[in-house]
Formats: structure tokens, C-alpha cells, sequence
């Protein structure tokens, strides 16, 4: 069975392919695994691959608290145990981004290298201002509306409208606990740059970053550890990089990945 009792949560995940490398796929705030169904058939050909729902995500268990950066990071160490992988890739998109980061920086014996898609980190402190009043509002109505349209704003034209729709629907259909406290943990700690700069710093592995803002994609280069490192800048893209280009970004992935070896 595709799932993983671990503790607390139970884990829904696939894992498919072989390969001596394998990669850990993570999704971002609101998603699950099917975020990944463009790099799957393409990935699986060369590499194992495991494709994850966070906790209170997707197939998952949503426990009562525990929606933090950390603790997701701590869920997919445990995962990797389960799965006696000692190594693996952590490519992860948004909030996917930073737990792939932190299970680099926490358990660095566990990440040969991590691919962050548009990652929810590294934004301007200035963005904070609105923060508190925001969640003490969602903490008192439904959040679903509001996480809806904050998720929808973030497509490009060159997204398709199904893929909205789809992505929205997801939403209606997640608990309210985990839609507040995954956003709270988000907005008040690894998204801010004062907290996620002095912590990627501590990435000692290669990293490739995908963005669509070059101001971000410069702050990013800034922090990283390892010569291997590279940040691609898609500039007018949306927030789901891998989605719009997919066959680009494959190409760019797998390209990379064989020039780590």
C-alpha cells in the first residue's frame, strides 16, 4: 500500500522507477502529488521517483496541528526511513520549495541536491505588514474563499483556465486547520527573507532554482553554497513554472541533474 505510518500522519506517496539517485517530489500550499504529473513519465524513464502529499494534503492524514516547515521536513525524513532511502533529490515547488530546503539544511546527509520551483521563500520582509490582522480575520471565518482566490491570482494567461479550476477545487475540499496553519507558518517564517536568507545559507548542497521574478531569482543566487549551483529566470511566467513550460523544465531538470554526476 502507498501509504506511510509515521507517528502521528499517515503519508500518502507513489513510488515508481529505479535509478541510483532518487528523487523526492514535493508540492506547494493547497496541492498534492498530481502537481506532478507533467514530470512523472518523463522522470520515472531514468530515475526512482517519490512523489508525496504532505501532511493534511491530498491522500494524507490531516492531524490536529503540526503544518509547519519543520515538521513537514521532519514527515519526509521519516518517509525516507520508511522507505530505507538513505539519499535522495528534493525538488519542491512554493511552500514545497522551502521544506525541500529544510530537509537539506536539517538532515544534510539526506539531500544530494534540491530543486526549488518558485519557492515560497525569500520575499520582502515588507510584505509581513498585513500579515496579523490577515489571520486573526482567518481565524475566525472560513478560509477557504480567501485561500482561493490568494492561490487563483497567482496563474499567468499562459496558464489554462482547467488548471485554475482544478486547483481551486482542491482547496474547497481541505480542512480548515491545515489551510490556516500551513499559511500562518508560512507568512510568519520561511517566506520572509529575514528568516529564510541566514537559513538557505545553510544549504551545503548543489541547488537549481526556477523563478519567474529576476529580482527574487538574484537574492536566491546570493545564497547559495555550492558552484553547482544555478538559478533559471522565466520572466512573465506564473507561479506553476514546471505546469506552463513542462518540457523545458524536464529538459533543464534532467540536464542538470546528469551534470551533478
Amino acid at each position: 500500500m502507498p501509504f506511510a505510518e509515521l507517528g502521528d500522519v499517515r503519508l500518502f506517496y507513489t513510488d515508481e522507477g529505479s535509478g541510483d539517485r532518487p528523487l523526492l517530489l514535493v508540492h506547494g500550499y493547497t496541492a498534492d502529488s498530481h502537481d506532478w504529473s507533467w514530470q512523472l513519465p518523463h522522470l520515472v524513464a531514468d530515475h526512482r521517483v517519490i512523489a508525496v502529499d504532505l501532511r493534511g494534503h491530498g491522500r494524507s492524514s490531516a492531524p490536529a496541528d503540526g503544518y509547519t516547515t519543520a515538521q513537514f521536513a521532519a514527515d519526509l525524513a521519516g518517509l525516507l526511513d520508511h522507505l530505507e532511502i538513505e539519499r535522495v533529490v528534493a525538488v519542491g515547488h512554493s511552500m514545497g520549495g522551502s521544506v525541500a530546503s529544510a530537509l537539506a539544511v536539517e538532515y544534510p546527509d539526506r539531500v544530494a541536491a534540491v530543486v526549488a520551483v518558485d519557492p515560497a521563500y525569500l520575499l520582502p520582509d515588507e510584505t509581513a505588514g498585513a500579515v496579523g490582522p490577515l489571520l486573526d480575520a482567518l481565524a475566525d471565518t472560513d478560509p477557504v474563499p480567501f485561500v482561493q482566490q490568494l492561490v487563483g491570482g497567482m496563474d499567468s494567461p499562459a496558464r489554462l483556465p482547467a488548471l485554475r479550476t482544478w486547483q481551486v477545487r482542491r482547496i474547497a475540499g481541505m480542512a480548515a486547520h491545515v489551510l490556516r496553519q500551513s499559511l500562518a507558518a508560512q507568512v510568519t517564517g520561511m517566506a520572509l527573507r529575514s528568516c529564510s536568507e541566514p537559513y538557505l545559507l545553510r544549504r551545503s548542497c548543489p541547488v537549481l532554482t526556477f523563478y519567474a521574478d529576476p529580482a527574487r531569482a538574484a537574492v536566491e543566487q546570493a545564497v547559495f553554497t555550492d558552484p553547482q549551483s544555478r538559478v533559471v529566470t522565466w520572466e512573465g511566467a506564473g507561479h506553476w513554472l514546471h505546469q506552463e513550460r513542462p518540457a523545458e523544465f524536464n529538459t533543464l531538470l534532467t540536464g542538470w541533474l546528469a551534470s551533478l554526476a
